[in-house]
Parts: structure tokens; sequence; C-alpha cells
């Protein structure tokens, strides 16, 4: 109590200087003195019989004094901070009395930059997370029927089945690359199983001057956007018709042509290059967005939460696309998170976010359809969170049967498959049969062979191609570096591909 005796004693003098009546009234209060009277030597004010404080003031130097009839050490120091603004005049207009005084209540909010903060007496600590977790948006339920009183973006028959014809080769396409990275003619591949509806209906969403920065398993948006199966082949072989020129593995796709910024495999550095470019959009007044692909341990990266936040200051038309799809390879989401999943985060950082059924194409189409305008009517990031699984290994170089029950795979296989379910809902609509089914498979099959076939047969890059596209006039460093490697080629040539000209 000395240290607020010493305190108090400017306060006192200023309170006696300034206060100009004849004595203080029981039941009143700190700033009921300025009303009631002035400061003497042992005059005690009390508070209302409800208030468990007494404020009096002490007989020596006319210091002030603050006596609760249950002293509590935490409510003294909150007592001297509220006083001091009380008895300087500083909150008058909004405070009536001092911190504690009921009559009065306490100063109610504070002015602080970003907006009004509350002020309240108990002291409460916000929960890590709660029992209630964030429900999850969707619209057909698993016989492929939309459920009573469902809101969603109406689809055109156009648009619905060329959704659902993209979803089936998508699916083609990684039995046949995963067959043949299995028989050894390319060195890696990744399938999208189980995440089709993710890839293709949110590409449906979007419009072509949108940018997309992926991850490496949403090859199903630019089949959407009219990749062709022969480009995918030429990127898989690595052959001189691959844009990448070669230099980058199996499945790192990318076109300049329809704005899918190229796969690059470190987890999450796409996402704060999406903000950027959303910035670079909003400053140029361009009626588009950007959107990024990631998955549930990308939001354990410092990118992620960089870019987030960088997105919710600068009011960036972005959409962070997160699938939540159960597994970050062998690390399970019960060990990557102790929030609510993905969309807590986004509202950590003011994102407005939305969770939804990542194995339903219409609710996926009618979220990125709502978040499209939303980002690009507003200026403002969103965030949504998928929730789908992972059907497939993570890539040819993970066997998941060794961390998941093959139980499991199963059920997400059959019961939860995101095809399935849009065919039923396509189907109810009669505009899909058995018999286009099997003829959609079947040519899918045959061109993505041919494609195959041609994309082996056609030449590698050449050798020089390693040193290109990075700096306008090759260095010396680099000249230097190539003419080694060619002397080492000619020196041992069964080292090398034959394929590869030098």
């Amino acid at each position: 109590m000395a240290g607020w005796f010493a305190r108090s004693s400017t306060l006192a003098r200023h309170l006696a200087r300034t206060s100009s009546m004849t004595s203080p009234a029981a039941g009143g209060c700190l700033s009921s003195i300025r009303r009631h009277g002035t400061l003497k030597a042992g005059d005690t004010v009390l508070s209302p019989t409800d208030d468990p404080y007494r404020h009096q003031i002490a007989p020596m130097s006319k210091t002030l004094r603050v006596v609760p009839r249950y002293y509590n050490e935490w409510m003294e120091t909150v007592i001297e901070e509220v006083s001091v603004a009380v008895l300087f005049g500083k909150e008058k207009k909004r405070n009536e009395g001092c911190g504690f005084c009921r009559r009065g209540g306490m100063k109610k909010e504070l002015d602080f930059p970003g907006g009004k903060v509350m002020f309240v007496p108990e002291m409460n600590f916000l929960p890590g997370s709660t029992s209630e977790r964030i429900n999850c948006y969707c619209v057909l339920d698993d016989n492929g029927q939309t459920f009573s009183k469902s809101k969603f973006q109406e689809l055109s028959k156009e648009d619905a089945v060329k959704m659902y014809i993209d979803m089936v080769t998508l699916q083609v396409m990684d039995t046949i690359f995963y067959e043949a990275q299995r028989q050894g003619r390319i060195s890696f591949y990744l399938t999208s199983i189980g995440e089709e509806a993710i890839n293709v209906a949110s590409a449906a969403a979007l419009k072509i001057d949108d940018i997309v920065f992926p991850q490496y398993r949403e090859p199903g948006v630019l089949l959407w956007r009219g990749f062709t199966l022969q480009e995918f082949a030429n990127q898989c072989f690595g052959n001189k018709l691959d844009y990448g020129k070669g230099r980058q593995m199996p499945i790192h796709y990318g076109s300049n042509r329809l704005n899918y910024y190229t796969v690059s495999s470190p987890i999450a550095t796409q996402i704060p290059h999406a903000v950027g470019a959303a910035y670079s959009l909003k400053m140029d007044g361009k009626k588009a967005c950007t959107i990024t692909y990631f998955g549930d341990g990308g939001t354990s990266e410092g990118d992620f939460h960089a870019a987030l936040n960088f997105a919710a200051v600068m009011e960036v038309p972005v959409i962070f696309f997160c699938r939540n799809n159960g597994w970050a390879i062998s690390t399970p989401t019960t060990e990557q998170f102790r929030s609510d999943g993905a969309v807590v985060r986004g509202q950590a950082y003011g994102i407005h976010s939305i969770r939804i059924d990542g194995n339903d194409a219409l609710a996926v189409y009618s979220a990125v359809h709502a978040a499209r305008e939303m980002a690009i009517r507003e200026s403002r990031p969103i965030l949504i969170e998928a929730l789908t699984y992972r059907v497939g290994h993570h890539s040819t170089s993970d066997d998941s049967t060794k961390y998941r029950s093959t139980d499991e795979i199963e059920h997400w296989r059959t019961a939860r498959d995101p095809v399935s379910k849009f065919r039923k809902w396509v189907e109810g609509n009669g505009w899909w049969s058995d018999v286009a089914e099997e003829e959609h498979r079947n040519n899918t099959r045959k061109e993505l062979l041919r494609a195959i076939q041609m994309a082996e047969r056609t030449q590698k890059p050449s050798l020089s191609e390693l040193f290109t596209d990075v700096y306008d006039q090759v260095p010396r460093n680099l000249q230097e570096q190539e003419r080694t490697l060619r002397e080492i080629i000619k020196k041992n040539p069964n080292d090398y591909p034959s394929d590869v000209p030098v």
C-alpha cells in the first residue's frame, strides 16, 4: 500500500485544489468527491452497500488511500488505474463513478487503434478451442440428392456435364500415369483421387482472368481451363515440348496461357505469392482475383500465416483454398491442429471463412462462386476449408497403408466418392447415362495412351537448356559450368542419358 500512497499524493493535492463543496457524503465514490466536498485528513467516502470497497482519505499529507473491505492486490491495481483517469477528468463524460462503483459503472471502453475495446471487471481467458465445431456447408447427400432447403449456385446443363466429364477424365489420367510410373516410364507421380470435386468444381466457378497458384494436387483446374492430355504427358515425360523444358519433376505443371503458375514442391511458398499478385490486381483495378490451393499441412508453415495477415491488412482479392484431406503425408490432422481445423485460423486474421464438404461438387462450386464475387466486389480475402480425403497414397514414393487402415481408405473410396455422388445428381437431371459413361471412359483412355506414346517418342530438351531462362545474358560462371559439364559427359558418355542432345 505504501507505493499507492506515494503515487496518490499528487492526485489528492489536485483534487483538494479543484473541489469546492463542503463535505463528502456517505454512499459516494472517488468521482463524487468533486461534487460533494473538499478533501480533509481522515475523511472517508463509502461506496454503495452492494460494493465491497470504500475510499478513505488517509491522515498523512492528504494522500489518497483505497481501502477494500476484502483486500485483493489485483483489484487494488485496477482501482488505481481507473481512478487516475477519473480524478484527472479524462473520461468524465463516459464515467460517472470510479472503477467499481455499481451506481456509476466502470469505464465502458478503451478507444484503441483498430476499434473500441470494452472493459470488464472479471478476468477471463479465452478458451483454446470450443467443444462445438464449425459447421460444414453441403448441398448433396451421399445419394446425390439435394438436401431440403439447401441453397446453391445454379448450374447449366452444359457446365454440369463438363464438370462431370473432367472429373472422370482426371480419374482416368491418374490411373494411367500412376501405372506408367510403376512401369518405370516416368520417375514420379501424384494422384488427386478423392479430391476430383475440389479440382474441377472450384475451377468451374472461376474466370480465365483469375490467377491460380496451385500446390501440386490440382491438375483438374488446368484440365478445366483447357490443358490437353498431350500437354500433361509432355510435362510428365519432360520432353522438348514441355513448357518447363524438362527441368521440373513430373506433375509440376504450369501454363502462362491459362494463368496457372508452375507448381513448386516446397510447401506453402505459393501462398504469399498469391497475395502479392492479388495486390497487383487491386492496384491495377482489374475485376479478377487470385486463388491459391494448399493442404492442411501447409497451414502450419510460416508462409501461410504471413500471407493471411498481409491479405487481411491490405484487403486484397484472394481466395485461400485449404484442401483438408486428413493427412499431411503421414501426419494426421489430429497431430496438425489443436484448433478446429483451418477455418478458425482465417477468423483469427479477420478473414471471412467457410467450411465446406470438399466431396460435394455443388457445394464447392457454390462456395467458390460466392467467394470470388465477395473478393472482387469488396476487395477482401476469403478462406475456404474443404473437408475431403486423400484416397490415394501421398505420391508414388509413399505407402499410406503403413500409417492408416485399408478399411478407412476403402470407406472414403466407395461411400464418399465425389465422382459417384455428382454423377447421381447429373443423371437425376437426365443429363448423363451409362452409355455416355462407358464411351467417355474408353475414349479418354485411348487418347491418353496415344499422348503417352507421342510424349515418349518426342526428343528431350537440349543440354544447353539447363542454363537458360534465368538471366537475359548467361553469366560467365554459368558458361564455365556448361563447358565443364560437356567435357565430363564426353569423357564418361555411359553415365549420362543417351537421349539428351549434347
